[in-house]
């Protein structure tokens, strides 16, 4: 038999959810197929398995999240047999009641008080307790949730492994039937004593309203549809977030005309399909032109700490990619500077293709020196992104489309049309001022317009 482990996903990575298991208790399974699906603050990537067997155990249930290292499912060979089920614990039988105590003889009726006492408050009847049996196997999440919410487990249909209830089946559970919280009872406040009335006195100013207070809560009615946002969609907000509160967001763009660059670029695209298998796109000659650019303009190739500017003596050029709207990620080509377009294109095809399918290591979309985001493929005029951090710069590649450009023809002005996009940046102010994030631009125009590009291929 062979324990599964939570394996380390980057340097910096501690934890990760379990967001899916391929297999279950009983199933075999082949050496490198994959075996579970992990989510971490970097990336979500499918792990194949260790050893070929059966599995055997699966100890963690999806939407738990476990530290790097814990085992989490045993694999054993053909021989071996799946774990039992753990018995449930014998439920105690309660206490018999106490015998009845004689009835005491009748007393005298007293005599009438001239005033009845107030009776006493009625004590508070306790909270109600969640059902959540022990013929159920929660994990310590789910049983929180189920006694917060006085839940009855055995009514909450599990989709987890062997029928187990996750996290989300009690979500959707609490969002299906309204269950609400249960809030201890306050006891009853003593009476306040009577005192002597306070002398009158200039009311308190009001407090400001907290704007986040203030805002209205978004609520989910009958015509509403609750869409639970994914791990990477969380995280990509937290980032941006972080983002525009770290750097003072500026924004400029040049327009460019690419007629350069597809005088290069119709002469081989057919032969270049026919020998990579991809097509040869805008996105590798404007990598190429940014890269020769910021050899130019170092502090655009740099992070901002807290009292320096670290300029980056190598361009680890990130690439985003779109994964079908459910997500985004940057993988990074490691040290461009030394890499002529026909390889930035090559690795730029292979990255984006393996970031749609999940298989990208956490190490390939983890420290970039500067951004592209490549808008212009489903047709967007002109976009500001955000910074990556810890990154000074972010460039847009929106859509090139054929326009009416002024060209000059012998000496004589004329209209032509070529095909035309821009290109949009978002850059911190503390890293330089406008004056230089133009002058990089310009020049990235230049080199666009103007280089012979076929020396490159």
């Amino acid at each position: 038999m062979a324990d599964v482990t939570l394996p380390q996903l980057g340097e910096t990575v501690t934890e990760g959810t379990i967001t899916q298991w391929f297999k279950n208790v009983g199933d075999s399974v082949a050496e490198d197929e994959p075996l579970f699906e992990v989510s971490t603050d970097k990336v979500d990537t499918e792990v194949p398995s260790p050893v070929a067997g059966t599995v055997l155990e699966i100890r963690v249930e999806e939407g738990d999240t476990v530290e790097v290292g814990t085992v989490i499912a045993v694999v054993g060979g053909d021989g071996d047999a799946p774990a039992a089920a753990p018995a449930a614990e014998p439920v105690a039988a309660p206490p018999p009641e106490p015998a009845p105590a004689p009835e005491p003889a009748p007393a005298p009726e007293p005599t009438p008080a001239p005033a009845a006492a107030p009776a006493p408050a009625p004590e508070p009847a306790p909270a109600p307790t969640a059902q959540a049996g022990d013929n159920r196997l929660l994990s310590p999440v789910v049983r929180r949730l189920v006694n917060e919410h006085g839940l009855d487990a055995d009514q909450i249909p599990g989709t987890g492994p062997g029928g187990r209830i996750t996290r989300d089946d009690v979500l959707n559970h609490i969002d299906s039937t309204g269950a609400k919280p249960i809030e201890a009872a306050a006891p009853a406040a003593a009476p306040a004593p009577v005192t002597a009335p306070a002398p009158a006195s200039a009311p308190a100013p009001a407090a400001a309203p907290d704007p986040a207070a203030a805002a209205p809560a978004a609520t989910a009615g009958e015509r509403d549809t609750r869409v639970p946002l994914s791990k990477i969609r969380q995280l990509t907000g937290d980032h941006m977030v972080m983002s525009k509160a770290t750097s003072p967001h500026a924004f400029s763009v040049v327009e460019v005309d690419f007629a350069n660059v597809d005088a290069t670029r119709s002469k081989v695209k057919a032969d270049w399909k026919a020998q990579h298998g991809f097509s040869l796109t805008y996105l590798p000659f404007i990598s190429r032109a940014i890269i020769d650019a910021l050899a130019e303009f170092p502090n655009m190739n740099a992070s901002v700490t807290d009292d320096e500017l670290v300029v980056h003596g190598y361009v680890d050029l990130g690439i985003a990619v779109d994964l079908d709207y459910d997500g985004l990620l940057a993988p990074v080509v490691r040290s461009a500077e030394t890499k002529r377009l026909s390889a930035i294109a090559t690795e730029i095809s292979d990255l984006a293709d393996r970031a749609r399918n999940r298989k990208l290591a956490p190490n390939e979309i983890q420290g970039g020196t500067f951004t592209i985001s490549n808008n212009g493929s489903a047709g967007s005029v002109l976009t500001m992104p955000i910074i990556n951090q810890p990154q000074v710069a972010i460039i847009s590649t929106d859509a090139i489309v054929r326009k009416p450009v002024a060209v000059a023809v012998d000496g004589v002005e004329a209209i032509a049309i070529h095909p035309v996009g821009n290109l949009a940046m978002s850059w911190d102010h503390r890293a330089f001022d406008g004056a230089y994030a133009a002058g990089f631009l310009k020049r990235v125009k230049e080199l666009l317009e103007t280089k012979d590009w076929s020396t490159e291929l």
